[in-house]
């Protein structure tokens, strides 16, 4: 069986286990109003969500030195149509909070396993390949508040009994393909976690602070729009829909940014990119109307979404076979980490008093230094791949 057919199963089962990850922030008002707890508690859930998808990253990486991909995949499919029931059923905020763990848990290990399996199916076209499955994993984000708006007409919680049931169905569906599809031996060679992850310490340092801090920003930010543009005096619906039009906005970045992250020499581009974040982050809150609104959640949706393609081609494509997984998984383990707290930072900020434009200008500053200090180390040849970038690929 062709690896395209596979490679369609691997999109489906990323759409699921985005739409786990994302579907939270439409929530975090209903969490509110139905367990009478307020923002800062609100923030620790979806923070939770976070956190538990970089708790398991370290181990799905020595489990990969271990095991096929495709049974790790598997196992990360089972396990969030667990989380997902749990969070249907949850009766308060502690289940809720262990359920919604349990789903980061799942993205986790998904993640570790399936994005250097995606490079394997296809080392030619890296970034090609990753964008296609980025984009698949957008279209969840996507769907996430249009879900959420229709699922409240009835209960929220039919969102998450449906996410279970399609979780197990395509989990199903991937093995299946799995056994009939000639996959690559790629990773045979990754057999020492530690070492694999030491030999790779200075990149996987770079990439690890450049993307947990700027993802430390789009936690905090994403995961309170719907409140913040509320506080902005927009019409709730109106304030939920609009993390529709930032997502909807990543659907073509995923594709535009995988088929430049392939041309484009990697470091000045990942730079290019926060930088464009930065500056977006600004438009959101110095804007007023709803058409300024509009526009600068495109601008702000658009920028970080092209990140995500372009630093998995940096380190995939860079990282060799012998090491890919096991350093993936470091990577992957220290920038989740990282960024998992922004919702919980913000959270904190706003209820203690904060204004929601003076703490998301703080975080644009803060990042905007970051990059300031990235183009400096560039420019002295200090970063590692910064003069590298991609053979174009036909």
């Amino acid at each position: 069986m062709s690896r395209t057919r596979l490679f369609g199963s691997l999109c489906a089962l990323v759409f699921l286990v985005n739409f786990a990850r994302v579907v939270f922030a439409p929530l975090v008002g209903e969490f509110i109003a139905e367990f009478a707890i307020g923002e800062g508690t609100a923030g620790l859930i979806v923070t939770l969500a976070w956190l538990g998808s970089a708790a398991p990253r370290l181990p799905a990486g020595w489990a990969l030195t271990r095991f096929p991909r495709r049974l790790v995949i598997a196992v990360s499919g089972g396990m969030l149509t667990l989380g997902a029931l749990g969070v249907a059923l949850a009766p308060g905020v502690p289940t809720l909070t262990a359920a919604a763990f349990a789903i980061g848990l799942a993205s986790g290990v998904y993640f570790v396993a399936a994005n250097p399996f995606v490079s394997e199916l296809f080392p030619e076209r890296v970034g090609r390949a990753m964008g296609i499955h980025g984009t698949a994993s957008q279209l969840a984000a996507v769907a996430a508040a249009p879900v959420v708006t229709v699922a409240l007409w009835y209960d929220w919680r039919l969102a998450f009994h449906g996410l279970a049931v399609v979780a197990a169905a395509t989990t199903v569906a991937f093995v299946a393909l799995a056994s009939r599809t000639d996959l690559p031996d790629a990773g045979a060679g990754d057999t020492d976690f530690l070492g694999g992850a030491r030999s790779e310490w200075k990149l996987i340092l770079t990439a690890v602070v450049l993307m947990g801090l700027t993802g430390f920003v789009w936690q905090g930010l994403f995961n309170f729009y719907e409140l913040y543009m509320v506080d902005k005096a927009l019409a709730p619906a109106t304030a939920r829909n609009l993390l529709t039009v930032i997502f909807a906005a990543g659907v073509p970045a995923f594709l535009v940014s995988g088929y430049l992250a392939d041309r484009l020499p990697h470091v000045p581009y990942l730079l290019g990119i926060v930088s464009a974040f930065v500056g977006g982050v600004v438009l959101v809150v110095v804007s007023g109307g709803l058409a300024t609104v509009v526009a600068a959640s495109v601008a702000v949706g658009f920028a970080i979404h092209m990140l995500f393609p372009a630093m998995d081609t940096y380190l995939l494509a860079s990282l060799p076979d012998e090491s890919r997984a096991s350093a993936y998984a470091v990577y992957s383990a220290g920038m989740m980490s990282t960024q998992a707290a922004g919702s919980w930072a913000v959270g904190e900020a706003v209820e203690a008093g904060v204004a929601y434009d003076a703490v998301f200008l703080a975080l644009a500053g803060g990042l905007g230094a970051v990059v300031v200090a990235y183009a400096v180390l560039e420019r002295a040849g200090r970063v590692p791949g910064g003069a590298a970038g991609a053979e174009p690929t036909a």
